[in-house]
């Protein structure tokens, strides 16, 4: 099955306001009740890591609890926790964020932020923007947890710090580094559907030196990507399995005083089987890679600077397909980037300046598109600072598209600390994103007369955190022009999208607890488009999560409830898919020193449910893995 926009082939094609006082109806009761609960005071507990740096947000170096938007960091312990779950579904488990999938593990997924589209989410890989420009969205299907130190994610406008495709927000995976010394490190796991996965690998540093090599094979006879329901026929009900094998490696070298030079790279391949029809399957091969190089150093006091070059590249191969939508042979993108950053210390904060250019480049089997290359050069000022009960963040961009022309984009946030505990934050942006080489030109699919989509949104939001306790409350609107309508001979109209979200960390009686919900309003806001009014596709309008942790001794377990309700999977709204509900298990046992035995049990009710017309997800399954990390 190839990456084609059409008939069965949309396996690789995801989709990725008025009267708004009457729309966030959903489960509008459950959060009348929850509002008050999350607000009240909560007892004191150790603070939870206030020294965590994120840089994805603000460019610079920041304290992880003085950033002005909302930023998530999932560290290496929740990474090893998610056996069985794909970086998709990971995700998700996050406030604010979506994911959709064509049948489990190696199949085509999209993870969406705040009610907007995939496409709106942009994905960095250390930095290096990774992709696909022919869908408009990152194969996040084919990036291994494995080899994954910790995420950023990000909410929020962000195209005044990265340019398009930053429109809801960023999700930055960072791989292992070194460390110095010599640890080695190690996983088996074995599990549901023969699922056997490899892993292991090793981090080094001595002097002036450092790396990590990371390697890891997975496997899996999946389930059936498919049901009855999915369109054009493509039903076949045989498991349909995943490989893969990936490789990343990291090495750091620091230079004279305040300088350092450091190379990455990342390399995933992986094969998939897709249902074709009864009786039939495709086979597709994924490969993902992310190469980096960069040298960065202080100039003089105060000013420090940065320049990057990157290279990443995404593969889809059709290797065999009885589907007569389909063309054997590769459908590429290959991303080549270069970018000057300088951060300078002011009276006003952090200010930095970004010079970029981004040339992509795609690639299909057969006559190629009518344009198949753009180059996108860009100037971009930032400042970033505090003063007493103030905080601030700015930014604007200039971006001229070879295909487009230029857009600028530009944002304002403000917290102000109206108590030690509490903060109050409104924060405005623009954002724009081109149309994909899809949309605008695949045969009998696409429409060369789309327009970028220029967007607006808003944000107020309220933080109470003290002792290690955290209530986060936003209250967001976004409004886009021109937004590119899914499937087929997409045009563009408006979109409005609203919405609500809450969340809440602490602990409690030994135990560690998170919640949160969102409730969202995704319109079609163009009155004279058909679908007017109509609820977008493939968001669920509410979602609540509940997770809790324990340790007792050596032993630590807890478990993790994730509820979506209801979505539609077409524009016109006349096609359901019904809400779910699923509950995870684990535990962790400390072994020794260095060895560590994980139980995860997923989905442990076993509920069949969609979030794709058609596409099954897995129902219950477990794992058991062994780990050793030398320390």
């Amino acid at each position: 099955m190839s990456r084609f926009p059409a008939g069965p082939i949309r396996a690789r094609f995801p989709h990725g306001l008025t009267g708004r006082s009457r729309r966030l109806r959903p489960r509008l009761s459950l959060l009348s009740v929850l509002t008050p609960a999350l607000l009240l005071p909560l007892p004191a507990a150790a603070q939870a890591a206030p020294d965590v740096i994120v840089v994805t947000g603000t460019r610079t170096p920041t304290r992880a609890d003085q950033a002005l938007a909302h930023t998530t960091v999932i560290d290496r312990t929740r990474i090893e926790e998610a056996t069985g779950r794909t970086l998709a579904e990971l995700l998700s488990r996050e406030p604010g964020l979506q994911f959709s999938s064509n049948g489990g593990a190696g199949k085509a997924s999209s993870v969406s932020m705040r009610g907007l589209e995939a496409r709106h989410t942009l994905l960095l890989i250390d930095g290096v923007r990774y992709g696909s420009a022919t869908l408009g969205t990152a194969p996040w299907e084919n990036i291994p947890l494995e080899g994954i130190e910790r995420i950023e994610i990000v909410r929020g406008p962000l195209s005044s710090l990265y340019g398009s495709d930053a429109v809801g927000g960023v999700v930055q995976v960072f791989t292992r580094g070194g460390t110095q010394g010599l640890a080695l490190n190690g996983a088996v796991t074995l599990g549901s559907h023969s699922t056997r996965k490899l892993a292991g690998g090793l981090r080094f540093g001595q002097g002036a030196f450092d790396g990590s090599v990371q390697l890891a094979q997975d496997r899996t006879d999946g389930v059936s990507a498919t049901n009855p329901r999915v369109p054009f026929g493509s039903f076949n009900a045989d498991d349909d399995g995943f490989e893969q094998r990936s490789a990343s490696a990291r090495l750091g070298w620091r230079l004279a005083q305040g300088w350092r030079l450091a190379a990455h790279a990342q390399v995933a391949d992986g094969e998939t089987r897709l249902d074709d029809g009864p009786g039939a399957d495709a086979r597709a091969g994924l490969r993902s890679e992310v190469l980096g190089l960069q040298l960065t150093g202080t100039v003089r006091q105060g000013w420090t600077t940065a320049l990057r070059l990157s290279r990443s590249a995404d593969d889809y191969e059709t290797i065999a397909s009885a589907s007569a939508f389909s063309t054997l042979g590769t459908i590429g993108t290959v991303q080549r980037q270069v970018g000057w950053e300088n951060s300078l210390a002011t009276p006003l904060g952090t200010a930095w300046v970004l010079v970029e250019r981004l040339q992509q480049k795609v690639s299909r089997p057969g006559k190629p598109f009518a344009v198949s290359d753009r180059s996108i050069s860009a100037l971009a000022l930032g400042l970033n600072g505090r003063a007493g009960r103030h905080g601030w963040q700015g930014s604007v961009r200039h971006d001229r598209n070879s295909q487009f022309g230029q857009q600028t984009t530009g944002a304002l946030s403000y917290g102000f600390d109206a108590t030690a505990q509490l903060r109050l934050g409104a924060s405005l942006g623009t954002s724009f994103n081109a149309p994909s080489f899809n949309q605008l030109y695949f045969p009998d699919f696409g429409n060369p007369n789309l327009q970028p989509e220029e967007g607006v949104l808003r944000e107020l939001s309220v933080r109470w955190a003290d002792g290690g306790h955290e209530v986060r409350v936003a209250f967001f609107s976004t409004d886009i022009r021109s937004y590119i309508t899914p499937g087929a001979n997409p045009t563009n109209v408006d979109a409005d999208i609203e919405g609500i979200s809450l969340s809440l960390a602490t602990r409690l009686g030994g135990w560690t607890l998170s919640a949160s919900g969102d409730l969202i309003d995704p319109r079609n806001s163009n009155p004279r488009n058909a679908n007017f009014g109509k609820r977008l596709p493939r968001r669920a309008p509410d979602v609540f999560r509940v997770a809790a942790e324990r340790q007792i001794g050596a032993v630590s377990f807890g478990g993790a409830i994730y509820s979506a309700g209801d979505r539609f999977d077409d524009a016109g709204n006349s096609i359901a898919l019904a809400g779910h509900t699923t509950t995870d298990l684990h535990a962790r046992w400390q072994l020794a020193r260095d060895w560590q035995l994980g139980v995860k049990l997923n989905n442990i009710a076993g509920r069949q449910y969609e979030n794709v017309l058609g596409y099954n997800q897995p129902g219950r399954e477990a794992f058991v893995t062994l780990r050793y990390s030398s320390r």
